[in-house]
C-alpha cells in the first residue's frame, strides 16, 4: 500500500496538514464513500469507457466533484498513466460518471485525504440528504 505522502507527492495535490502522512491508503473493490462522493462498483459496462474520447483520467487528475462555496474539490487520479478511463454521465441529481481502471486509482480530498480504488468498474456519486428537501450533501 502507499501512503499519503506517496500518493500526494506523485500527482503535486496537496491535503491539509492535520492529515497523517504516513497513513497507508487501503485499496478497495467494494462500496465506499469519501465526504459526499459515492463509489459503487458495478459489473464491468456492455459499453467500456475507455474508447471516450478524452475518457483517459490524465496526470493532472479530474475533478468529479468541483470546490463550490469556500469547499473542496475531490480530484481523480489514475496510479499509473493511460490505466483509468473515466466519462461524466451527463445526468443531474446523483450521477457524476463511470470510472474504469487497469490499476488501482485514487481520489484524493485536501480535508478528507485519499481512497484507493481496485481495478475494475465503478460509478461515481453525489451523496444526497433529505432535509425540508432532497438535496446534494455539500462538502
Amino acid at each position: 500500500m502507499k501512503t499519503l505522502a506517496e500518493v500526494t507527492q506523485a500527482h503535486g495535490f496537496e491535503v491539509l496538514e492535520h492529515l497523517e502522512a504516513d497513513a497507508e491508503i487501503p485499496v478497495n473493490d467494494g462500496l465506499q464513500a469519501q465526504g459526499d462522493l459515492i463509489i459503487v462498483p458495478k459489473p464491468a459496462a456492455k459499453g467500456s469507457v475507455r474508447g471516450v474520447a478524452g475518457g483517459t483520467v490524465p496526470k493532472t487528475g479530474i475533478a468529479v466533484i468541483q470546490a463550490i462555496g469556500g469547499g473542496h474539490e475531490h480530484r481523480l487520479f489514475a496510479s499509473v498513466p493511460g490505466t483509468a478511463w473515466f466519462t461524466e454521465t451527463g445526468f443531474t441529481g446523483q450521477a457524476i460518471g463511470v470510472l474504469e481502471c487497469d490499476e488501482p486509482a485514487y481520489v484524493i480530498h485536501p480535508e478528507h485525504g485519499a481512497t484507493g480504488i481496485a481495478p475494475g468498474t465503478y460509478e461515481l456519486r453525489r451523496q444526497r440528504e433529505q432535509a425540508d428537501e432532497e438535496r446534494l450533501v455539500a462538502d
